[in-house]
């Protein structure tokens, strides 16, 4: 084994931060790991100083040269303007594979599941948490999903080749693409592409309602799980959760050129100080970093004897058992307990060995070709309080002229004019969708009647532009299209 070490950026974070990053950098450094820690402070005490990322910007610059940061939790102050440091530090650093393990310990563990080992592999930088959220109308706040397809593919193309790295024999997609035709049904379009690549692995879709009523209900059916992001984040919590614990589970975030690796749980701020948190999410957040850097040997020994650990008995609180546990410890007395069983092997477990574990996989997604893009229409969304859908209709419709016609409204999705129905609840934020019955539209024909709506003192608070891609429509229809 090399004794060059590597370099990585380690933060304590807040809570119990401090208190599991000091057992887990413990056992690390009994283990033999050759790392040299760079420490930088985030979290609250980032944020209260008036830095709304969290982060101090020379902070950086640690992150950016070692490329591989060993976080604890941080607490992220309640109310408005504090952005989240982990999606700020995922999409700023490149880091679009989350990567969370799951697997049962029983009997050591509780579960209803023993025979739970999968790994889900979520998108990490697009979807709802690019976080761009407007407020448009008294009643009406938006939140944009947006979906890429370069993203669709690393992120498919990651949890194939994680697969088969890992010897999994079946990848399983997750989405919603039944009600989300474009976005959701983007990743699945992608999904059903890239599998045919992978002959070898077993390929299937399940929409994410029923996917996570089966992720729950027989977890052993899956394998591999690839999402996109939100959906990813609440079936990942769930899967740790009926695992056992959440306080079990560690994850990577894994880029072309950065990783960060991390328990999944908070940073429970109401038992922090009390030395009784459970340190195992970080550590094995950080034998997955372990294997990352290229250090499987010392991975496998950290591993093997955390099992070891917790097949004698030696729990923290949060997993005592009468009658299953033997010692009920803290964080320092397990991490000493983990230290002590360094060099054994589990009995119950089967062994770990990470001595032929692939290298960080590198994904370069492809570049389609363009299409013809044709604008053909617009999508005008009004603050208009004044009356009915009918009369807002009627009114518009006088503003068209040879180049554009209204063609409907709608009311949170819901289409009301024309031939809506009275018992439809509207609020006061409506699209209204004007085209062109002769093909091929002019940017000044949409500046026009955006002027002729301003005469007429409407209140236009947002605009998209509708287009063809070779002549497909790329925005989706509304009721009656």
């Amino acid at each position: 084994m090399s004794t060059t070490k590597t370099p990585i950026t380690v933060a304590y974070g807040d809570g119990i931060g401090p208190e599991i990053m000091d057992a887990t950098l413990r056992i690390l450094e009994a283990a033999g790991a050759q790392i040299e820690p760079e420490i930088i402070e985030i979290g609250e005490k980032v944020y209260k100083s008036g830095t709304k990322t969290g982060i101090q910007p020379s902070d950086w610059e640690s992150l950016r040269r070692t490329k591989v940061f060993l976080k604890a939790p941080i607490t992220t102050p309640q109310g408005g303007g504090f952005k989240s440091l982990n999606v700020t530090a995922r999409t700023t650093l490149g880091l679009f594979a989350n990567v969370r393990p799951c697997q049962a310990y029983y009997p050591y563990v509780d579960t209803k599941h023993p025979a739970l080992d999968l790994v889900i592999i979520r998108e990490n930088e697009e979807d709802l948490y690019t976080g761009i959220e407007h407020r448009q109308t008294d009643q009406v706040f938006q939140c944009l999903k947006l979906i890429s397809r370069p993203g669709c593919e690393k992120i498919i193309r990651y949890a194939f080749e994680y697969a088969r790295a890992y010897n999994r024999k079946k990848v399983t997609c997750f989405t919603k693409d039944n009600i989300m035709k474009m976005t959701d049904g983007l990743f699945r379009k992608v999904f059903d592409e890239i599998a045919k690549e992978y002959p070898d692995i077993q390929s299937e879709h399940w929409i994410i309602d029923i996917g996570s009523a089966l992720l729950a209900d027989e977890p052993e059916r899956f394998g591999v799980i690839v999402t996109l992001n939100l959906y990813g984040d609440i079936i990942s919590d769930i899967a740790a959760q009926i695992a056992g614990s959440v306080g079990m589970g560690g994850s990577a975030n894994v880029g072309d050129q950065c990783a960060m690796f991390e328990a999944i749980h908070g940073s429970a701020p109401d038992i922090a100080g009390r030395g009784i948190a459970n340190p195992s999410g970080l550590i094995n957040g950080a034998i997955m970093m372990l294997v990352h850097i290229g250090q499987g040997e010392v991975a496998a020994k950290v591993h093997n004897a955390w099992l070891r650990t917790i097949e004698e008995g030696i729990h923290t609180g949060d997993i005592y058992q009468e009658g299953v546990s033997k010692q009920r410890v803290g964080t320092k007395d397990f991490a000493d307990a983990v230290i002590e069983r360094l060099g054994q092997q589990p009995q119950h477990f089967k062994a770990v060995s990470y001595a032929s574990a692939p290298r960080p996989i590198h994904i370069t997604p492809g570049v389609p070709p363009a299409q013809k893009k044709e604008l053909v229409g617009i999508d005008v969304f009004l603050d208009w309080k004044e009356g009915t859908a009918n009369e807002l209709g009627d009114t518009l419709s006088s503003l068209s002229d040879s180049s554009l016609r209204l063609k409907m409204i709608t009311n949170r999705g819901v289409k009301v004019y024309p031939e809506g129905m009275p018992e439809t609840f509207c609020t006061d934020h409506w699209r209204c969708r004007f085209v062109s019955d002769n093909g091929g539209l002019s940017t000044e024909a949409t500046l026009k009647l955006l002027a002729q709506l301003h005469e007429r003192g409407f209140d236009f608070i947002k605009t998209e532009n509708l287009y063809t891609f070779d002549g497909q429509p790329g925005y989706s229809l509304g009721q009656g299209e």
